[in-house]
């Protein structure tokens, strides 16, 4: 059986300050919780998200091992989805979406 690539990686605060701070036209955080239902609905659909949208970076922190950095940007609840461009948050997104309301609101974003 072939082990299928993970696009989304999981990420360290030391790591998610070099990425977002990277210049990337676009950069799309999932905060999220392995115990977390509507989290682990919502992987696939960034996953697949990530594939198709190659000018655009995700990445995931899960928020146990990450508590500084989800107080910081205010994650009060699972899944925050955050959307950074040139290093600065430019919008947020709590609770689960479909695959139509995250492409539509990446689309959006990477028009501005």
């Amino acid at each position: 059986m072939a082990m299928q690539n993970e696009p989304v990686v999981e990420v360290t605060e030391t790591e998610f300050k070099e990425i977002v701070g990277n210049g990337h036209k676009l950069v799309v955080v999932d905060f999220f919780a392995e115990w977390c239902m509507p989290c682990l609905m919502m992987a696939p659909i960034i996953d697949e998200m990530a594939e198709q949208m190659k000018e655009v970076k995700f990445v995931k922190i899960n928020v146990d091992d990450n508590q500084e950095l989800s107080e910081k940007y205010e994650v009060r609840s699972i899944p925050t989805l955050i959307f950074f461009k040139d290093g600065k948050e430019v919008d947020k997104a709590v609770g689960g979406m479909d695959a139509d309301a995250l492409e539509e609101k990446i689309e959006e974003l990477l028009k501005n």
